[in-house]
């Protein structure tokens, strides 16, 4: 079986799909947020996708496991090779907001380990779950 991503010179959307890892309704997706453009369908057969299309479709896959959300992948796109400055702004933005995430999920993390140790604290048999109660969840009946 011969490799996807060799160089072929035209795909189906369904090989561009299959040889960026991505299902046919991913590539469609793109399309409609103009992420790719969608090739001119010919007269007789299927719409050709050069292997540019999988460039860019790859692109944009490493790019969304950056943290990067497809609007922001846009402005990059948008953007382009010659706007060095520019590209490296949205990427030192995009770490500014990677480290708020990390914050908010270590105190995240941090408030339930304090509601876990009350809760494994709690050795009295059917008493209010610690953890329940804290979060202000009632007990029904």
């Amino acid at each position: 079986m011969s490799d996807p991503k060799s160089n072929i010179s035209a795909y189906t959307i369904g090989k561009l799909a299959a040889a960026a890892d991505v299902n046919i309704e991913t590539v469609r997706y793109y399309q409609r947020l103009k992420l790719i453009l969608e090739p001119v369908k010919p007269a007789h057969g299927y719409r050709q996708y050069s292997a540019d299309y999988l460039s860019r479709i790859l692109f944009i896959k490493r790019t969304q496991s950056l943290g990067f959300t497809l609007k922001e992948i846009q402005e990059l796109l948008d953007l382009g090779d010659g706007h060095c400055q520019e590209v490296q702004q949205l990427a030192e933005d995009k770490i500014v907001k990677i480290e708020e995430r990390l914050s908010d999920l270590q105190a995240m993390r941090s408030a339930l380990k304090d509601l876990l140790i009350k809760c494994q604290t709690n050795n009295i048999e059917n008493a209010p779950c610690a953890l329940i109660k804290s979060i202000g969840i009632r007990r029904e009946g």
